[in-house]
C-alpha cells in the first residue's frame, strides 16, 4: 500500500511536469515568432548558459547537477527545434566522437548532418546549408587540431560556443565473450592513445588504420575473430558487444569541440575569446604582442602558431584569452595589439564551457 501511494504521488507530479513542459514550449514558440521576425539566430549561447546557471543554482538534490544538466539539455533541445529549424553539421559519419559532442551540446531534436571533412563542416555553414557546424579543435593528450585552426584563417564564421568531451575508448566486437581477436580496427589517432593497453593484451592482433571509429565499427561488424576501438555510441548505433571498458592509457582524457556559425553570443559573466594574428619577423616580435595582454591583467588560456602557407617562416598565431570581446579591459588590449600586428581577426567570444 505504501508503495502504491507513493507512485500516485509520482503520478499527479508527472503530471504537473508535463503541463509546465508544455507551458514552457507554448513560450519557445512565441519567441520563435519574435525572433523570426526580428531576424535572430534561434540558437543563443549566452541564454543557454544563462539558464544552465540558474537551474543549478537552485538544485538542491538528490539529483546531481550532471543528472539536471543532461534533462535541461533534452527540454531546450525539443523546445529549440519549435523556435525554428536547426540543423547542425559535424564532421561525420555517425556515431564519432564529434557526433557525440554535437549530442551533448545540442541534444536529440535536432537535425543533424554527418559530412566528411572538417573543410566541409565549414562549406555547410557557409552556404546556409547547416545553421551551425561542430568541429574539434584540441586534445587534452594530442594537442590541436591544426586543420581547424587553418580553416579559420579564411572564413568569416564565428566560434558561438565550445564542448568539452571526456573520451572514452571501448574494444568492441560482434562475437560473444572471449572470442580470438586476430584483428582491430581504429584510427591512427586511437591506437596512439590505447596503445599500452594492446601491448599487454593483444599483442599479436593485427592494428589496422581507417579513417574514423564508425568505419573501424562497420568493418568489425562485418569481420568475425575482429574487434575496433570506438564510443559506446558506435556499440549501441551498431549492435556490437562491448569486450572492455575504458581502455585508453591516460585517464583525463578530454577533447574540446567548437561550435560554428555566422554570429556570435552577447556577452555572459564568463566569456572566453578567441583570435589570431600575424606579425613581422624581428627580434622580440611575439613578445611585444603578448604585453598588452599582461599590462590589461587578461589572462591567456591557449597559443598556438601555424604557417601562413603564402610565405617560408610567416606564421599566424592562434589565442585563447578569459574574458568577451566587447570588455572594456579586452577591448583595449586589442586595440594596443592592433596597432602592432600586420594582421588581427576576432574569431569569437562564447561563453566558457
Amino acid at each position: 500500500m505504501e508503495l502504491a501511494r507513493l507512485r500516485k504521488q509520482i503520478d499527479e507530479i508527472d503530471k504537473k511536469i508535463i503541463e509546465t513542459l508544455n507551458k514552457r514550449a507554448g513560450l519557445s514558440l512565441k519567441i520563435g515568432k519574435i525572433k523570426r521576425k526580428s531576424k535572430l539566430s534561434v540558437y543563443s549561447p549566452d541564454r543557454e548558459s544563462d539558464v544552465y546557471e540558474k537551474v543549478l543554482k537552485r538544485n538542491d538534490g538528490p539529483l546531481t547537477n550532471e543528472s539536471i544538466t543532461a534533462i535541461y539539455r533534452e527540454v531546450m533541445s525539443g523546445t529549440l527545434s519549435l523556435e525554428g529549424p536547426v540543423r547542425v553539421a559535424y564532421l561525420g559519419p555517425a556515431a564519432t566522437f564529434t557526433h557525440l559532442a554535437s549530442i551533448k551540446k545540442f541534444g536529440s531534436s535536432v537535425e543533424y548532418v554527418p559530412v566528411n571533412s572538417i573543410t566541409e563542416v565549414f562549406q555547410e555553414v557557409e552556404k546556409g546549408r547547416a545553421e551551425y557546424g561542430v568541429v574539434p579543435i584540441e586534445n587534452s593528450i594530442e594537442g590541436a587540431v591544426s586543420h581547424t585552426l587553418d580553416m579559420f584563417i579564411d572564413s568569416d564564421l564565428k566560434i558561438c560556443s565550445e564542448i568539452s568531451l571526456e573520451i572514452s575508448h571501448n574494444l568492441l566486437g560482434r562475437a560473444g565473450k572471449n572470442p580470438k581477436i586476430r584483428k582491430v580496427y581504429s584510427n591512427p589517432q586511437v591506437f596512439g592513445q590505447c596503445r599500452i593497453w594492446l601491448e599487454a593484451n593483444l599483442p599479436k592482433a593485427e592494428l589496422i588504420e581507417v579513417s574514423s571509429t564508425t568505419r573501424a565499427a562497420e568493418l568489425a561488424k562485418k569481420e568475425p575473430n575482429s574487434a575496433c576501438i570506438a564510443s559506446k555510441l558506435a556499440a549501441d548505433y551498431y549492435g556490437l558487444k562491448v569486450y572492455a571498458k575504458s581502455i585508453e592509457d591516460y585517464s583525463h582524457n578530454v577533447t574540446r569541440f567548437l561550435v560554428i556559425g555566422k554570429t556570435g553570443p552577447n556577452p555572459t559573466n564568463n566569456d572566453k575569446t578567441s583570435i589570431m594574428f600575424s606579425i613581422k619577423d624581428r627580434l622580440g616580435a611575439l613578445h611585444d604582442m603578448l604585453v598588452p595582454f599582461k599590462k590589461n591583467r587578461i589572462n591567456l588560456t591557449k597559443i598556438e602558431s601555424r604557417p601562413s602557407k603564402r610565405r617560408a617562416w610567416d606564421y599566424y598565431f592562434f589565442v585563447d584569452l578569459e574574458g568577451h570581446y566587447k570588455d572594456t579591459k579586452v577591448k583595449k588590449a586589442l586595440m594596443e595589439l592592433k596597432k602592432q600586428a600586420t594582421f588581427i581577426k576576432i574569431l569569437g567570444s562564447y561563453p566558457v564551457c
